[in-house]
């Protein structure tokens, strides 16, 4: 049975409600603003504010360590050696180096992130694209095609009536803005007019992180590193509430009552600021006579420093991160080969995000085609996504093995300039100025000078000999 628009957007709200909470409590682990876990709450409420959590934010870490191996380049179609220009235009003139960024994070972090497509009023030959946080937007799909059937985005602004809730449908062919009414019930919002598109397509596309056939909403990056960071922020909280206690010595008094501390003024001084000058007092029965000073010795920590480095391997080896990433360091700085070697799983987890999110920005990029013409052409069935080298190898390198390649005849001259990690303006710079020299050659040769076909010109040399100096005779 087919649902009408408010039917729609009535379950598309709900939907997303019920995934609000974990999305929110994901996003707060990557921004280091995750509760404390794992500490007493007794211990909370005896410390009361003199204790502040220590955040070691290895999920920010972990993300950001695939998300920087993660810039697009361009696209191309099919069979085409070059990037097309145009819909890397649209793409530039959209922002999107920076939206996409953007958009990997979020995916990373919560699971999946959106790209919106509309039609430009201003520009018809530029659609509009924008890249949506999963706290805003939700879609979901028809689980025959796997496509995206219908989707919301939701947002709040305020007004001088308070909060007014707004949301916006976008279904097969129309998009519908909404706006929740005095009683709560969602109306169309009068002061946008609905695009009836007719287009067959919902023009928003999720980029989602780690789908799997029964999880096709995805999967965060943080999933498996949570419970660790929150044991290693509980650490190094006690850590620190070691060293306020135990690292420094512990001095005693026996025979010292409550009576004897006083500031001085006479006032007699807190439990509290006792403890903070870290002396404990014990009066003596009245057999005992005198007073005895004394101090225990000073804890060491490093049970904690050794435990956290433990947490720091197991963070290391989920997440495909070498451990130097996560300051564990030797004596001996690491080879370039170490390094590589070190880095093998980190470069081949981001060669995988590039292949699952290259796929959805294909997918974005034929609903702007679809917005502009009305139509998807053939050719952008083979849309191909070009991503920068996800590795890290040294220019050396990278130029040894491209120039090698290149002077083989197996890969062309254009070929070797985006291996070696050119811009596609970069490239199309460089072919001008080949062409260029080309045309200066050939008009040179015309002109008669044939050594223009082999290079310069040897530098002229001065033919006439010099005369050699006779020696002068002494004596």
């Amino acid at each position: 049975m087919a649902r009408s628009e408010l039917e729609w957007l009535t379950h598309l709200v709900k939907c997303h409600d019920k995934e609000l909470k974990d999305l929110r409590r994901l996003d707060e682990y990557y921004e280091g603003e995750q509760p404390l876990s794992y500490m007493a709450p007794e211990l909370i409420q005896e410390l009361d504010d003199r204790v502040r959590q220590v955040v070691i934010e290895w999920p920010r870490l972990v993300v950001d360590s695939v998300e920087e191996r993660l810039d697009v380049e361009g696209f191309r179609f099919g069979r085409q050696a070059d990037a097309d220009a145009e819909l890397w235009r649209i793409w530039q003139a959209n922002g999107m180096d920076e939206q996409s960024q953007q958009g990997h994070v979020d995916a990373l972090v919560m699971k999946r992130a959106y790209a919106i497509v509309g039609a430009n009023s201003d520009d018809e030959r530029t659609p509009i694209i924008t890249v949506e946080s999963p706290l805003e937007v939700y879609a979901e799909r028809d689980p025959r095609t796997r496509k995206v059937i219908a989707a919301v985005k939701r947002w709040c602004e305020e007004d001088a009536d308070g909060k007014v809730d707004h949301a916006t449908l976008y279904v097969p062919d129309a998009t519908v803005w909404f706006v929740k009414g005095p009683k709560g019930d969602w109306v169309e919002d009068p002061d946008y007019e609905r695009d009836d598109h007719m287009l067959g397509e919902v023009l928003v596309e999720p980029i989602v992180n780690r789908p799997r056939l029964k999880r096709t909403g995805g999967v965060s990056e943080l999933k498996p590193i949570i419970s660790i960071s929150d044991a290693a922020c509980k650490m190094a909280t006690d850590m620190m509430i070691s060293g306020e206690f135990h690292a420094i010595p512990r001095r005693y008094a026996i025979g010292v009552g409550p009576e004897d501390f006083e500031d001085e003024t006479g006032r007699p001084i807190s439990a509290l600021k006792r403890i903070a000058g870290r002396i404990w007092a014990i009066a003596k029965n009245k057999k005992d006579d005198g007073v005895e000073l004394g101090q225990f010795p000073e804890a060491n920590l490093s049970n904690f420093h050794d435990t956290l480095k433990l947490l720091a391997m197991l963070v290391a080896s989920l997440a495909g991160l070498p451990s130097r990433f996560l300051g564990h360091a030797t004596d001996n700085p690491a080879s370039a080969d170490a390094i590589r070697s070190d880095e093998s799983r980190l470069v081949k987890r981001s060669e995988r995000k590039q292949r699952a999110f290259g796929g959805s920005w294909e997918r974005v990029m034929r609903l702007v085609l679809l917005v502009r013409d009305g139509e998807v052409p053939e050719q952008a069935g083979n849309l191909e996504t070009l991503w920068r080298d996800a590795s890290t190898p040294t220019v050396a390198q990278k130029a040894d093995a491209a120039m090698k390649l290149h002077t083989a005849k197996i890969i062309p001259l254009r070929q070797t300039r985006e291996d070696l990690g050119y811009t596609q303006v970069q490239i199309d710079r460089m072919e001008d100025e080949d062409e260029k020299a080309a045309e200066n050659a050939f008009a040179r040769v015309m002109a008669g000078d044939l050594a223009a076909l082999s290079g310069p010109k040897p530098p002229r040399e001065d033919t006439e000999q010099q005369p050699v100096p006779e020696p002068e005779l002494v004596g």
